[in-house]
């Protein structure tokens, strides 16, 4: 207790943390990266429902400047939470750019993406010459992504781009997104738990 009070006073900020004990509220609400305060915490907010709706909308607005030539894009979300952004971001294309914009759900094992069929829920000839966005919650080793990408460039896009909301790092695969919400500085004991259910209730946590 000496030491939290101590650190506390010599951080002003960190009192906004801090009940009338002294003790480290739980869950507080952390923006761009992990403190030392935080480090016992089991499973902690990092962007809630307001932070991911602004993340998103602005990863829609690069989208948008990059391809604003063209007449028709698909975005395509990674089941079951890259779907998800998908459908999130796409609200926000929609607004922005007046085009003709397709969603579509690629369905892969993310346990064992070396051996899982890529299935699509649109004929794969529709995808054929077009602009693609992959979406997916998560970017970690890019093994998905990788094995993802190798599918749809089967049937020869005109263009691939990726987006994510969240970059943990620790990639395996030469794997980059494009687009990312948020980068975040993890072990790779932790782990990232993206709600996108409830779009009233959005939530990344670390845990």
């Amino acid at each position: 207790m000496i030491e939290t009070a101590s650190r506390a006073a010599t951080f002003p900020k960190l009192k906004i943390l801090l009940g009338k004990t002294g003790q480290i509220k739980k869950n507080p609400q952390i923006c761009d990266n992990q403190p030392w305060y935080m480090q016992n915490e089991s499973r902690h907010l990092i962007l809630d429902n307001r932070q991911i709706t602004q993340k998103i909308r602005r990863i829609a607005f690069q989208i948008c400047e990059r391809n604003f030539e063209e007449k028709e894009i698909i975005v395509a979300g990674i089941a079951p939470q890259g779907y998800l952004f998908a459908e999130l971001l796409l609200s926000e294309l929609k607004q922005i750019l007046p085009i003709t914009w397709k969603l579509v759900k690629l369905n892969i094992d993310k346990q064992n993406p070396a051996t899982s069929p890529v299935t699509l829920d649109v004929p794969t000839e529709q995808l054929h010459g077009k602009t693609i966005i992959l979406a997916d919650d998560v970017l970690y080793t890019g093994k998905t992504f990788c094995f993802a990408i190798r599918s749809i460039l089967d049937v020869h896009p005109k263009r691939l781009q990726t987006a994510v909301i969240v970059d943990r790092g620790h990639q395996e695969f030469p794997i980059a997104a494009d687009y990312v919400g948020y980068a975040l500085s993890t072990t790779v004991r932790q782990h990232v738990d993206v709600h996108l259910e409830n779009p009233q209730q959005l939530a990344v946590y670390l845990q």
